[in-house]
Parts: structure tokens; C-alpha cells; sequence
């Protein structure tokens, strides 16, 4: 590769840091090409390093510096070195001393958007992970933590609002009347990724919370003039969050303040910076005629996420960057857990483990698998993964899981008070829940250091004579790059066993007896339990409300997925029946296009999930989610070698048809049934009406019948919120041209203004699988409204290409092609960004040998792109390892 080989981190390689900093002060004087920092702070040794504490290396990158002082003394140049990613102080005291440093930085030159940078024209920043050092020289690692106090200084019509972490000490304008300043202290000790800054011309919506203990908290939304209007529902998500977080895990806020701020420039969702949220203005802004279902939903998890962050992040980080998943993976969990008391629990885990199966278990099956606590990174960012994030929160759930409520939330507690104000790892987390049980969690810690998804096979025999049923089960731990050998794992599994009736069996264990709470505990790599008292032949039913982020391998007839669809006491595994029924159907057809046949008419599955479609006494969302058949890349993904796209979307395609002509009746019922009368609102019963709505309404457009394209067309021109008028939207781009144009041009001539709703114009034509699509992607590349340097349009337009498989695995390889040309143009300009879209080719090895083969081509041409970032070099590194 056209680059020097960066040097990989390595946990093992773990040092504290010899140098500590008490305190800092932050004086920013902002311009949009040449901000002035000063900073001085209040450096000691660390009195935990033994022998000589050596030179004190500062981490900086892309700064002018202008001076540097000791005490008060300026150093001159044979004092300190400076290369391009440090400033080296060659002999420091010995002793506490103060050390002052002046730089200068270039905000709107920094087109990563890590550090300090311009969103249209508003001063912001993101520092986690390693932003920091693009502000100023600092000892940029999480387990250096400082109190700051800030002095933000700007232009008073340019910026008229001045924020930073912490609590407003005092503001003011200067003596030319044309620059005021605001400075800010916060009493917490924090790392410097957790810093942030915000200048710009911003309106508000403000409101207060009364914290359980009785103190009064301001809160603020900060957004672009004109959006005021849209912060009502991500205020309202935030009030909720804070309560909720009191109650489930008695965590008080601990500032006077609160403010979020929403910028459209950003890289992820949003950051939680101490007292001052950063936010993607995605997921803030929202009504009804703005947003979708998916949005409001979205906005609500996020928001709730950043605030649960608080205790778990800043009041207690990780120590490393080795540990992110401490942090993250624990605060997903409470997010979902959030996000499940709040809405229908039953759903909720059925889209949280969609996502998990969509996203990560195909990251675990190739090149970029890695632990949930990786050993070693070449680039951090790289690692804010499904796997730290998603899997991360499964490993706390188990836990949960394993230990029962009062216990759980007992380790928490234990925690919360034994770490708060450290920067801990990993092991300090799982050993309060050791200690508050007295149970051996050593096994259970190969969770974090293992990759993989780990499949269970499970077989099951019944002895009609004993009316004894022995279940065993295998766990098979498929190798990773890395890790070819692998040790079992400590999990729970969740059961029960269903007899012909469809009412679940007393579990019960031989020389044990009953089984709490329905969960054995796998410990071996193969067990077998024997379950008594049965009469008759049961059918399982196993991982239960997925109890275990793992693969089931078992045989099941159509009339054992038939009774578990139909009777199955979980809902999960109620909606994981049809899913695995469907896969079943799914798979067979793809096998049958392939060899130019035609498959036969599902009708045990059609007959089985129609009989959930029609059971008014369950949940919409939940008869919405059981009809929903799997995605692509799910069928892609089961199949696993030598995967033709295009068969697998003429399987979908023609199920979705079965599913159509089936029960085109039943459809139209409740199409019509659910049309959701009275004012908007995003609650579980409204939001499951119009998913089972427009699920119908997509459905019986597969039939192509004019009547069914007309409908499509009225629901669209209808649409009195931006859910209904997208879900007419994203089936009409499935139509014929000239229908598909008009709506497409309607929207636009809409929505060309509104800088987040129109990403939806982009996403939707960018995933129409038909081959002029690349065509068409490359035109709008070339938008006016398109920029390569705004994260939130790339991924509406090139990663929405990418996720589409008929579009990215083009059977001519241009694809391909396309996305790898956007990864070389975003090398350079957001490598972070660039990176992430490079992951699309993960699973290129599964393909068949031509698509292999130009994958391969283009992964190859990207590994020699000159000046490749360090981002950028190390996916495509493991992707061709």
C-alpha cells in the first residue's frame, strides 16, 4: 500500500500515563481560519509510576504553535520538540509546575469533523476519540482527567451564543463592542474527549427538570434559526430519559445545566460531552410532517443514550480505548432497556436483534470480526462497531440475565459507588457483579475477548417409554482472523419445551428438578440435559427472547415452525419461527432461480404467519413484524458461500408476491383497517398501525395491478405526516418509470429546502435495484444539494447505494467500482467516513467467483491509492489479509 505501515496499539502494551493534569484553563478565541487557543494547565507526576517520569509528550496534530511556557518562564526551542503528532517538553520539572501553551488551529479547513471545525457556519466540536489533540497540545487518553474551566471569546453577530462544558460562570463583551466572551467551569474531572465547545448564531427552546433530590436543572436545545419548532419531542425524549434513569438505576444529574446542541455536520449520532450533547440534527429536529416513525423512535433511543452516558462514560470512563465498550455497550443496553419500558418490550427486542443479525453478525463472520474488547487497533475510530456497541450491550444483558433483577441492579449500585470518578476497565466492571452474587465470572470474561459468533447445535431425543427428552447441545466456535482456536463460553439459554396443545411443559431437570425461570446455563462445549415427565413428544423452544448473542442450529419440521409461530408463549421466538420459516422458503427459492426453475407455492408458511396477520387480539407492530419476510442480506448472509444477489432478489421478490395474491384480502382489510385517524402522535399503538399499514400497502403493490398503483399513488398524495408520504414514496420507486419520476420530482419540488428531509430523496432513488440506478447515483453526486464533505449525504446517497445488494454486487462489477471511487474521494476529505463506507465490501469473500473476483479488484485498487489514511489502510488491510 501507497503509505507508511501505521504502527498497531496493542493492549498488552498498556501504561499509565507518567504525568497527571489537575486542572486546565481553556482561553479560545474563534475565527472561522485561525482560532487562537491558550491553554494552561496544572501538571503533576503521577506518584504511581515508579523511577524516572522522563519527557512529557504532548499529543497534537494540525496546530501552529506560538509559544510555550513553564511556570510562568517561556521555553525556547531547544527546550521542546515538535513533529507532526507530538510536542515533546525535554526536561520538565520534577515537581507540580504550570505549563502554558498557545496555538493556533484552522476550523474550517478541518473537513474530518474531529476537533474544531465549521457547520455551516456554526463553531463546534467533536473530540472523542482523539479530537482533542487538534485543539491543543494535551495528554489526549481517557484516563487523564482534569477539571476545565473554558473562556470562549467571538465575534457577538457571528456567534452569539457561547457554550462549554460544565456550569456559566460569567459572560460579557469586550471593550470594541464587536466580540463578547462566556466561560465556563465544570466541577467534574474529565477526560479530554469528553471537552466541547459551540459558537455560532443559534435559537433555543428551553425548559427545566426537578431531579429526584429536589434541585432545579435548566435545559436547552440549541438549533439553526427557523427550527425552534422541531426540538418538542427530543425535550420531551430527554425529561423522560432523566426520570427513568432516577428510577431503574437511581442516577441523579449532577450540574445546574444541560444543553444539546444540533449541528448538520457530524460523523455519528451525537456526542456526551459533559453538560453539552453535541447532536447530529437528525436526531433532534422532528414533526410530523418532518419526520418518520423511525425518526421520532430514533431521536427518543439517542437522546436517551447520550443522557444515560453521564454516569455511564463521564462519571466513570474507561480507561483505555481498549475498554470503549464499558462504556458503550453497557449504555446501549440501558438505552434498550429504556426504549423497552417505554414501548412494547416484545417489539423492541425483535428490532433490536434484527439489527444485531443484520449488522453484526456478518461483521463477526468476516475479515473485520474483532472482540468486543479488542487487543490491538491501528486506527480507534474504526472500532465504534456493531460488535463495541451491539454485542457489547448483549454480553450486559446475559448478565442481567444470569444474576435476575435485584441482583443485577445490587452490582450497578456497587459500581456506580465503587468507580465513580475513574477511568476503569473492563474486569472492575464485571467484578462487582462477582462480588454482589459470589459467583465465578471467569469464564463468563472470554465473552470479551473472544470474536466470533458462536453457533449452538442443538439436538433433541425423546424416549416415549421414560417420557424423558435429552437436549444436546454443541457449541461450535467458528474461527475469526486471529483467533483460530476457541474455548466455550459461559451463557444463559432460555427455554421451554411446547407440547401438541401448544401450552408449554413443566420444565423439569433429571436429579435437579425444575428449572428457574426457564434458563439452563451452558458452561461445556457439549452438554446434555435430560427434561422428565414429558408424555408425549415436545417441540422446543429455545433461546427464548434471544437470551444469547448466537446461531441456533436445530431441525425443526414445518409443523413444529407452524406450532411455534401460532403458539409459542415468547414473542420473540413466536417472530423468530416465521423468520426461519420464511428463511427456509427463501433459501429453496434462491437455489431454484439459480438453476432457471421456478419454486412452489409456500402454502404451510403462507398459512401460518396469515393466521397471525389476521389475530386482532396481538399487537399491530408485533403481526407487522412477524409478515415481514428477512432482508437480503439476512438470506445472503444464511447462505453464506457462493451468494448470487440477483437470485436472492427474485426469491424476495417472488415471496413478497405469495404473500400478496395469499392474502390480498386480508392485506386490503387492514390497510383500511389501521388508517390512524385524529393528530399525529409517535405512541407504540399509532406507530404499529401504520407499520402494519404500510407494510400492507407495499405488499399488494408486488401484484402490479393498476388498482394497486393507484392506491400506492393516493396514500402518497394523501400523506399527512412524512411517514405515510415515505412509505408511498419508497414503493412507488419500485414503479414505472414515468409513475416513479413524478413522485420523485413531487417530493423534491417539496422538500429541495429542508437540508435533513430531503436525504430522503436521496436514499430512496439511490436504493432502487434496477440497473440504471448507477446511472442515476452518479448524476446526483453531482447535485447542487449533494456534498461529499457532509456525512449525512454521503451516507443518504452512496452507503444507501451500497446497502441496496442488486445495486453494489452488480453482476458487471461497476458497483463496485462506484463506492470505491467515493471511498478515494472521502480518503481525503473525512477518513473516518471513508472507513466506514469501505465496510460495505466485508462480506465479498461470501460472493460467487465472478463478483469475488471484482470485488476483490477494486479492493486491491483502493490498497494503492497514494496517501491512503490510516482509517482507510487498515479496513482494506483486513479485508485483503
Amino acid at each position: 500500500m501507497h503509505t507508511d505501515t501505521p504502527r498497531p496499539v496493542l493492549l498488552k502494551n498498556y501504561k499509565p500515563s507518567a504525568y497527571l493534569i489537575d486542572t486546565v484553563h481553556l482561553d479560545f478565541s474563534l475565527h472561522p481560519t485561525a482560532t487562537r487557543v491558550a491553554s494552561k494547565m496544572r501538571i503533576k507526576l503521577n506518584d504511581n509510576i515508579s523511577g524516572k517520569h522522563g519527557a512529557l509528550v504532548l499529543d497534537g496534530e494540525q496546530l501552529s504553535l506560538e509559544s510555550i511556557a513553564v511556570d510562568g518562564i517561556p521555553i525556547g526551542s531547544r527546550g521542546y520538540r515538535v513533529d507532526d503528532a507530538t510536542l515533546t517538553l525535554l526536561k520538565p520539572p520534577t515537581t507540580t509546575f504550570t505549563l502554558e501553551i498557545v496555538t493556533v488551529c484552522n476550523p474550517q479547513a478541518n473537513t474530518s469533523l474531529s476537533g474544531l471545525y465549521v457547520s455551516r457556519g456554526i463553531f463546534c466540536t467533536q473530540c472523542e476519540a482523539q479530537g482533542f489533540r487538534r485543539i491543543t497540545y494535551f495528554l489526549d487518553r481517557p484516563d487523564v482527567m482534569a477539571k476545565f474551566t473554558v473562556r470562549v471569546e467571538g465575534d457577538r453577530e457571528a456567534t452569539p451564543v457561547l457554550l462549554s462544558n460544565g456550569n456559566p460562570l460569567e459572560r460579557g463583551t469586550l471593550a470594541n463592542k464587536s466580540r463578547h466572551y462566556a466561560i465556563w467551569k465544570d466541577p467534574h474531572p474529565k477526560p479530554a474527549y469528553l471537552f466541547a465547545l459551540v459558537g455560532g448564531n443559534l435559537k433555543s427552546v428551553a425548559s427545566t427538570f426537578r431531579t429526584v433530590s429536589g434541585r432545579t436543572v435548566d435545559l436547552t436545545i440549541y438549533v439553526e434559526p427557523g427550527k425552534e419548532d422541531r426540538c418538542g419531542w427530543a425535550m420531551d425524549s430527554l425529561k423522560r430519559s432523566m426520570r427513568w434513569d432516577e428510577e431503574r438505576f437511581g442516577c441523579e444529574y449532577d450540574l445546574d445545566v444541560f444543553n444539546i446542541v444540533a449541528v448538520s455536520d457530524f460523523n455519528m449520532g451525537a456526542m456526551e460531552n459533559k453538560g453539552l450533547n453535541v447532536f447530529n440534527d437528525r436526531l433532534v429536529l422532528a414533526t410530523p410532517e418532518t419526520a418518520t416513525d423511525q425518526a421520532f423512535l430514533a431521536i427518543e433511543r439517542v437522546i436517551a443514550h447520550e443522557y444515560f452516558h453521564n454516569w455511564t462514560g463521564n462519571r466513570i470512563t474507561c480507561r483505555d480505548w481498549f475498554q470503549l465498550c464499558l462504556k458503550e455497550g453497557l449504555t446501549v443496553y440501558r438505552d434498550q432497556e429504556f426504549s423497552s419500558d417505554t414501548h412494547s418490550r416484545g417489539v423492541q427486542r425483535i428490532s433490536n436483534v434484527r439489527t444485531l443479525k443484520a449488522a453484526q453478525f456478518p461483521e463477526d463472520a468476516g475479515p473485520l470480526a474483532h472482540p468486543v474488547r479488542p487487543d490491538t487497533y491501528i486506527e480507534i475510530n474504526n472500532f465504534y462497531t456493531t460488535t463495541i456497541y451491539e454485542k457489547g450491550a448483549e454480553i450486559v444483558r446475559m448478565i442481567a440475565t444470569l444474576l435476575g433483577p435485584k441482583l443485577f441492579r445490587k452490582g450497578m449500585d456497587l459500581y456506580f459507588h465503587r468507580h465513580d470518578g475513574d477511568a476503569a476497565t473492563v474486569e472492575q466492571f464485571i467484578a462487582c457483579f462477582a462480588d454482589v452474587s459470589g459467583r465465578d465470572f471467569s469464564q463468563y470474561m472470554l465473552w470479551y475477548s473472544q470474536a466470533g459468533t458462536p453457533e449452538l447445535v442443538c439436538k433433541l431425543k425423546y424416549n416415549a417409554a421414560a417420557k424423558t427428552a435429552d437436549m444436546t447441545i454443541e457449541q461450535v466456535l467458528p474461527a475469526t482472523p486471529g483467533q483460530a482456536r476457541k474455548k466455550p463460553l459461559h451463557m444463559p439459554l432460555k427455554m421451554g419445551l411446547i407440547g401438541s396443545d401448544g401450552m408449554d411443559l413443566p420444565l423439569k431437570l433429571q436429579d435437579q428438578g425444575p428449572v428457574r425461570h426457564g434458563t439452563i446455563e451452558l458452561k461445556r462445549r457439549i452438554e446434555t440435559f435430560r427434561f422428565t415427565d414429558l408424555k408425549s413428544r415436545p417441540v422446543p423452544s429455545l433461546l427464548r427472547g434471544f437470551s444469547a448473542p448466537v446461531n441456533l442450529t436445530l431441525t425443526q419440521s414445518d409443523d413444529d415452525l407452524a406450532l411455534l409461530v401460532a403458539r409459542d408463549a415468547d414473542p420473540f421466538n413466536r417472530w423468530q419461527a416465521a423468520q426461519d420459516f420464511a428463511m427456509r422458503v427463501l433459501v429453496r427459492a434462491t437455489s431454484e432461480f439459480r438453476a432457471g426453475g421456478m419454486p412452489q407455492r409456500p402454502s404451510a408458511y403462507l398459512d401460518s404467519v396469515r393466521a397471525v396477520l389476521v389475530d386482532s387480539s396481538l399487537e399491530t407492530a408485533f403481526r407487522a413484524q412477524v409478515l415481514a419476510i428477512p432482508a437480503e442480506s439476512d438470506i445472503a448472509r444464511v447462505i453464506g458461500t457462493n451468494v448470487d444477489p440477483d437470485a436472492i432478489c427474485a426469491a424476495s421478490r417472488w415471496l413478497q408476491k405469495q404473500i400478496a395474491v395469499a392474502m390480498s384480502d386480508d392485506l386490503l382489510e387492514q390497510y383500511e383497517l389501521h388508517a390512524v385517524s385524529g393528530a399525529y402522535a409517535p405512541t407504540k399503538e399509532q406507530v404499529g398501525a401504520r407499520s402494519i399499514r404500510h407494510l400492507a400497502l407495499s405488499l399488494l403493490a408486488q401484484r402490479k395491478g393498476e388498482a394497486d398503483i393507484r392506491r400506492v399513488v393516493r396514500h402518497y398524495e394523501k400523506a399527512k405526516n412524512l411517514t405515510d408520504e415515505i412509505a408511498g414514496l419508497a414503493v412507488l420507486r419500485l414503479a414505472s418509470t414515468s409513475v416513479r419520476s413524478a413522485a420523485f420530482e413531487r417530493f423534491f419540488d417539496r422538500w429541495k429546502n429542508d437540508h435533513v428531509v430531503i436525504d430522503h430523496w436521496f436514499s430512496l432513488q439511490a436504493a432502487i435495484p434496477a440497473p440504471g440506478t448507477l446511472a442515476l447515483v452518479r448524476k446526483l453526486m453531482k447535485h447542487p444539494l449533494y456534498a461529499m464533505t457532509n456525512p449525512n449525504k454521503v451516507r443518504a446517497l452512496v452507503f444507501a447505494f451500497a446497502a441496496t445488494p442488486t445495486n453494489f454486487h452488480r453482476a458487471d462489477g461497476k458497483g463496485y467500482e462506484l463506492v470505491a471511487d467515493a471511498i478515494e474521494q472521502l480518503n481525503a476529505v473525512n477518513p473516518q467516513v471513508a472507513a466506514r463506507l469501505a465496510g460495505s465490501f466485508r462480506s465479498w469473500r461470501t460472493l460467487e467467483p465472478g463478483r469475488r473476483s471484482m470485488a476483490e479488484k477494486s479492493l486491491r485498487d483502493l490498497a494503492g491509492t497514494k496517501h491512503l489514511s490510516r482509517d482507510v489502510f487498515e479496513i482494506v488491510g483486513k479485508m485483503l489479509d
